[in-house]
């Protein structure tokens, strides 16, 4: 079939694509469908396959027109998103083209339609001056690892009750009853709260009595009154002056194991010493170390890269994003986004506020990501086997895993798809951070480096 199509470009990434057919070509579309209902037909006084053409045609000619004209339409656009050469008009796959208005179909005429859709944005990235990207500097020593021994200890530590006559310490397990007293000191029953449990010392307190039930033994009570200050992070607290009365009803301690030979078995079985498990420690935290760099250095250089090289979001692609996010909430509370959105709903919430609110993160989100997929296309990113199988090497050695323990995590073909193309981008941010300046960043905490970003 002959056409010929024009493509025009709008807002936001959408396109308007006009096909015009040539009559004879139209004709004989018409033709072909109007055969077919010749052959499947029956109509009384007929046989079935031998009603003339005419007679269908003033019983069904519009049905028939319509059809034709839909078949028409339908192989046409098939045609040009399946063609390899025409993939920068192809539309999203969340993008449906959508038909401006069906076209009058008259068979000595040329037949004229036009969709309208969302294409992948098209984005040259050109500009890299200015871009100074900061590494923050982080050392893993003696401190991190003892903090996570510690760490394995409290793990790994028998909880046992404290004698009746031994005092609150910091660090012990409280179990305290707490309410509320009003002016007149009585309980203001709605603060009633039995059973509350914490570490004294930890912060878990929400009450902050940790100092004042220091010394306290077990079934005694105890009025508290506690002035907060107005720097108090809860407000419900900050500035007041509050008055408890508090029964400590349980005291425990964690017993520590030591460190030792032994706890480095009982932490797993591939450690034979103590000094095997500090080493294991020091891979995994530099390994955290590492990725965390990573991370802040790539969200740096992609957002450089956004504000300098403007992207316009198809409004498509932005709504797949939130209804994507929404479904993913819907996982985690193991509930339907129908049901989410009923209990949104009854908690006094909007979808429709939530989504808003989601929207500038998702729209910072696709930008970096069209910004990227557009540099691995232009600049034909590609790896080879040796490539993929190195990087199978590198995460076995950054886990503490084998190369075939790792491959097996990726046997399936999707996974591997998703391995393979992280390895395409790690070659291109490798690329890109030696076209941009890398600098020493400021010296970080390895337990602050985790809040940074």
């Amino acid at each position: 079939m002959k056409f010929t199509k024009e493509l025009t470009k709008l807002e936001k990434s959408a396109v308007k694509l006009t096909v015009t057919v040539a009559k004879a070509d139209v004709e004989s579309s018409y033709k072909s469908t109007l055969n077919k209902y010749v052959k499947q037909v029956q109509i009384p006084g007929f046989r079935k396959g031998h009603v003339p053409a005419n007679v269908l045609e003033r019983k069904f000619g519009d049905q028939i027109k319509m059809e034709a004209a839909g078949d028409m339409i339908d192989g046409i656009l098939n045609e040009i998103f399946q063609d390899e050469k025409e993939a920068d008009i192809r539309p999203l796959p969340y993008a449906q083209p959508a038909l401006d208005e069906m076209p009058a179909f008259d068979t000595s005429k040329d037949f004229k339609f036009s969709v309208t859709y969302d294409v992948f944005p098209k984005v040259e990235v050109k500009e890299f001056g200015g871009i100074t990207v900061k590494e923050p500097q982080v050392t893993i020593g003696d401190k991190e690892i003892q903090e996570e021994l510690k760490a394995i200890q409290e793990r790994n530590a028998v909880v046992m009750d404290k004698k009746d006559d031994e005092k609150c310490e910091k660090d012990n397990i409280a179990t305290i009853d707490i309410a509320e007293l009003d002016e007149n000191g009585k309980v203001i029953d709605s603060t009633k709260r039995s059973g509350f449990v914490f570490t004294v010392g930890s912060g878990e307190d929400v009450y902050k009595i940790d100092d004042e039930i220091i010394g306290m033994k077990k079934d005694e009570t105890k009025e508290i009154t506690k002035k907060y200050a107005k720097t108090e992070s809860d407000k419900e607290l900050a500035g007041k002056t509050k008055k408890y009365t508090v029964t400590l009803k349980q005291l425990k301690i964690r017993n520590l194991p030591a460190l030792d030979d032994d706890l480095a078995q009982d932490v797993n079985e591939k450690f034979k010493t103590l000094e095997d498990l500090k080493n294991d420690i020091s891979r995994s935290l530099n390994t955290a170390k590492d990725r965390k760099i990573n991370e802040i250095k790539t969200n740096s250089l992609l957002e450089q890269l956004v504000e300098k090289n403007p992207v316009e979001i198809p409004a498509s692609m932005l709504k797949a994003e939130l209804e994507g996010r929404w479904q993913m909430m819907a996982q985690q509370f193991q509930t339907t986004p129908e049901d989410l959105e009923k209990m949104i709903t009854a908690s006094g919430q909007k979808k429709e506020t939530m989504l808003t609110e989601w929207t500038g993160d998702a729209e910072k989100m696709l930008k970096s990501r069209i910004i990227v997929d557009s540099l691995l296309r232009e600049r034909n990113i590609s790896v080879t086997p040796e490539e993929v199988e190195e990087g199978y090497k590198k995460l076995a050695e950054s886990n503490g895993l084998t190369v075939e323990e790792v491959k097996k995590h990726y046997e399936d073909p999707r996974s591997k798809e998703y391995f393979i193309d992280d390895v395409k981008e790690q070659k291109l941010y490798k690329d890109l951070f030696a076209q941009v300046k890398v600098s020493k960043g400021d010296k970080v905490a390895f337990s602050d480096l985790f809040k940074a970003n």
